[in-house]
């Protein structure tokens, strides 16, 4: 009688989530980022962006803006608690 063995194979085969890992990282990097941007508001760290303006020569000018501002405050104040009489009743 001839010897009868079974063999039987077992492939056991392990995957590993590296490339799932490597996303959420990846997605965790790129929201810090985003979020130390938006936090500096997206200038230069090192103040290259300051703008100074300044305006000389224009003193007569710009007091008469500024008095023409004031005049038209004071009309608007007048003409709103003319309106404020105009609506509330007499009595």
């Amino acid at each position: 009688m001839s010897d009868h063995t079974d063999h039987t194979e077992h492939n056991h085969t392990t995957t590993s989530n590296n490339g799932f890992i490597a996303f959420v990282v990846g997605g965790l990097v790129v929201a810090v980022l985003v979020v130390v941007w938006l936090f500096y508001g997206g200038s230069d760290l090192d103040g290259a962006q300051d703008v100074n303006i300044s305006v000389e020569g224009a003193g007569e000018a710009a007091q008469s803006v500024g008095d023409a501002a004031s005049d038209a405050a004071e009309s608007t104040g007048e003409a709103a608690e003319s309106a404020g009489e105009a609506v509330t009743p007499s009595e």
